[in-house]
């Protein structure tokens, strides 16, 4: 409604609520000039102006009848009593006994306090001065889209709408600490002076001197051009020596400096030209050498601080971006996803943190757990584990490679062994990690460290440690020192090397002590840290994506072999007679063929057989994957599913063959691939079945005498291993080993004597009625299979 003037007799206004309306449509609307914009705006607009009721001290002006001088909040006078009535109330009650009032009820909401004494904050209407930055609004939003938010909903949403929405910069705080405003004005504020310089203010200070104003100049010792702290330090710009300085105007009229200060974010803003001194100590074409930045990083809340305040003056300085890149960081929480407060008692001491568990190791788990823009719950247990999980991994790797280079005296000084003519073993873990170099390098390069992490992480454990170190562990530490051998040495030499240089900027610690490990011994670089040598660059000859796609095959059908032993408790060191993998087509079985023998090392099976036909052997079940079906039909999911409960065998072959199938529905013939679907087979009597994709594995688990004869050696081999390890002896030992005689097991260590012999290094092997003597100890290696057993060191 149109404003109206109150009569002459309304000494002041209450208005309750935010529009009320009447039966004739008018309303009345309650606006706070003194306290929002919007509010200030529509009661200038409307006559009003800045109608304050309250003064500086906490009470209300003259004019106010009984409640004229009476603080508006009690908190303000100490002296109140606690109960007292408070003035709003005593407002409501005035109102109401003058039929004043609309309503009257009580709610709660927040108010801001200070946080120094945590009294009530009052807000005053205030002349200050502003930057137009609605002028540039439009280049600003051009800019914004062309720098790369991490993420980048932040830069379209967040900032973006804040641009898109922006208004007039408020400049001038009214504090003490804090950059003085450069502004001095004549009483009537005809006048005024911006001062650019320490230079220019001494200029207009020795004229304020010549017209009487000062009787000196504080700045007459300061030299131009001369940037050493000595001459700045001759004097000191802030308040209250600033305030002192009285200019003349042009007209000869005495000049004040505006008592405000400025913004504390047009400090920050101004960051990248003050840390240089532009344009005092760099000019323009040396700053755009350093500008705009790479990057920056920091907490999503500096959206509209230090974001916008590095955005605003670099497009109305330089019409160019500040950053070209930038990390928006989320929130550190605990575990259950609640802000950390001293009050929850959920806050975690980062110093406590790093002295547990190392500052690497927190780094590590912070950078992968999450991408740094996403809030993060942080969990104690997370952190141990990737300690444990990949640091230590790496640590067992390069122990390990330490513990048998060094028995072989190996330093890396012999001729590289072409790639080309390196096992099948090593050209695929070497493929494996110049793809890892290239996915790393794009990974950083676009800002996402989580990616590149996970990356790494991901190479050390699944390949590096439990796929090519423990399938190569003979070819270290048994046979003669041959080129075979070598390339084995190199071959992982250049992993640990690459992974240190890799990993580096996230762990930079740890990664620089493998790296100069590396490097005491062999001397191949001639780099004092891992952080001064060059970034790994991949080979592109040496990604064989065919042999990596068929070791990937090898890795997934040992996977699940190995998960159906565990179905039925068959340890790995038992051997088994055979393996049955259907084959879809005849680029799968070269596929398989090429990693047979690989495979059947792994799982511990004799034999492996294609079928091609699977009618009348493997009966397959298939279920729909709801999970990827919504989002693709929508409401013809309930069609599909139905459609796939009726499928035969002769469908499920066909989905899993060429990877699709066409359902026709009401809506047309809709499509589906392998993702959306669950494709199981059940067991056979005597095996057992499992699928994943494309592959179905069935496995024999019967258990012949001859093979758990073989078993029993393997056993027993493993339990001799660790009595090596007990008692001290280096891997190149030879030993004796006396066994006490059992009839469940003495058939087996006859039969294998010389292949426990060869694995153990053991001269003899005797088995005797009875062992006693020092060292000498009972070992288990099956229910009612136990023994007692003497390992000597062979003289």
């Amino acid at each position: 409604m149109p404003y109206q003037q109150p009569t002459d007799g309304d000494a002041f206004r209450v208005l309750i609520g935010d529009f009320v309306s009447t039966e004739d449509g008018t309303g009345i609307v309650h606006i706070a000039p003194s306290f929002g914009a919007d509010d200030f705006r529509v009661a200038k607009q409307n006559g009003i102006g800045s109608l304050t009721l309250v003064d500086k001290t906490g009470r209300f002006i003259d004019g106010l009848g009984e409640f004229s001088h009476r603080f508006v909040k009690n908190e303000y006078d100490d002296s109140i009593p606690k109960d007292a009535p408070t003035l709003d109330v005593d407002i409501a009650v005035k109102l109401k006994l003058e039929n004043k009032a609309f309503k009257i009820e009580k709610y709660e909401h927040s108010y801001p306090h200070c946080w120094r004494t945590d009294k009530p904050v009052l807000y005053y209407p205030l002349d200050s001065w502003f930057i137009k930055t609605t002028a540039l609004r439009d280049r600003m939003i051009e800019l914004n889209n062309t720098i790369n938010w991490k993420p980048q909903s932040t830069g379209t949403g967040r900032f973006g709408k804040w641009l898109e929405n922006l208004v007039d910069w408020n400049l001038s705080r009214s504090r003490f600490w804090g950059t003085p405003l450069p502004i001095w004005a004549t009483a009537n504020q005809s006048e005024r002076k911006c001062i650019g310089s320490v230079a220019q203010l001494k200029l207009e200070i020795d004229k304020s001197v010549k017209a009487g104003f000062m009787p000196s100049n504080p700045l007459a010792k300061f030299v131009e051009s001369d940037f050493s702290k000595d001459n700045y330090d001759k004097f000191d710009l802030h308040r209250p020596f600033v305030d002192e300085v009285v200019l003349v105007s042009d007209k000869g009229e005495k000049m004040l400096r505006e008592p405000d200060l400025i913004d504390v974010w047009f400090d920050s803003g101004a960051m990248p030209y003050a840390q240089v001194h532009f344009p005092f100590e760099m000019n323009e074409k040396e700053l755009m050498q350093v500008f705009p930045a790479d990057y920056i990083a920091e907490g999503v809340d500096q959206t509209r601080g230090w974001f916008f305040t590095l955005h605003a003056l670099s497009t109305m300085l330089f019409d160019s971006v500040a950053f070209k890149n930038i990390i928006s960081n989320g929130l550190v929480l605990d575990k259950n996803g609640n802000k950390m407060s001293k009050r929850l008692g959920n806050g975690v001491d980062p110093f406590t943190a790093i002295e547990q568990y190392g500052s690497d190791t927190l780094r590590w788990y912070m950078i992968t757990n999450s991408q740094p823009w996403d809030n993060l719950k942080f969990d104690p247990a997370g952190v141990d584990e990737a300690k444990r999980k990949f640091f230590g991994t790496i640590y067992n790797t390069y122990s390990f490679f330490a513990l048998y280079a060094n028995v072989d005296e190996f330093r890396n000084l012999e001729a590289e062994v072409p790639v080309s003519k390196r096992p099948e073993i090593d050209r695929w873990v070497l493929s494996l990690l110049h793809s890892l170099i290239k996915e790393v390098t794009d990974a950083y390069e676009s800002y996402e460290p989580t990616r590149a992490g996970r990356a790494i992480q991901d190479f050390v454990t699944e390949n590096l440690s439990n796929w090519y170190v423990r399938l190569n562990r003979k070819r270290f530490w048994g046979g003669e020192y041959n080129q075979d051998k070598v390339a084995a040495y190199q071959t992982l030499y250049t992993c640990l090397e690459t992974i240190s240089m890799l990993a580096a900027p996230i762990a930079p610690f740890f990664m620089d002590k493998v790296f100069t490990d590396l490097h005491k011994a062999s001397g191949k670089s001639t780099a004092e840290s891992v952080h001064l040598s060059d970034f790994p660059k991949y080979n592109e000859s040496l990604i064989d994506k065919k042999l990596e796609l068929q070791m990937g095959i090898a890795q997934r059908v040992s996977s699940m072999v190995l998960g159906l032993r565990r179905k039925v408790n068959i340890k790995v060191r038992q051997p088994l007679t055979k393996i049955m993998i259907p084959v879809l087509d005849k680029e799968m079985q070269e596929s398989i063929e090429a990693v047979k023998n690989l495979i059947l090392t792994e799982v511990n099976v004799k034999e492996m057989e294609y079928i091609t036909d699977t009618k009348g052997m493997l009966v397959k079940k298939i279920k729909p994957n709801f999970k990827t079906l919504g989002p693709k039909f929508g409401k013809q999911m309930k069609e599909i599913s139905n459609a796939v409960a009726a499928f035969s065998q002769d469908d499920i072959i066909k989905v899993e063959t060429t990877g699709s199938y066409v359902i026709p529905s009401s809506a047309g013939d809709l499509t589906i691939t392998l993702e959306d679907v669950e494709i199981l087979s059940e067991d056979i009597p005597g095996w057992l079945v499992a699928s994943e994709g494309r592959l179905t594995v069935a496995l024999d688990i019967t258990v012949t005498e001859e093979l758990h004869q073989e078993g029993i050696a393997r056993e027993l081999i493993n339990r001799i291993q660790n009595i090596r390890k007990d008692i001290g002896l280096d891997v190149t030992d030879k030993i004796i080993i006396r066994i006490g005689k059992n009839s469940f097991i003495d058939e087996a260590i006859l039969k294998h004597k010389s292949y426990i012999s060869t694995q153990t290094l053991a001269v003899d092997i005797l088995m005797e009625d009875s062992i006693t003597g020092e060292g000498s100890q009972e070992i288990e290696l099956d229910t009612e299979m136990t023994t007692r057993i003497r390992v000597d060191k062979a003289i």
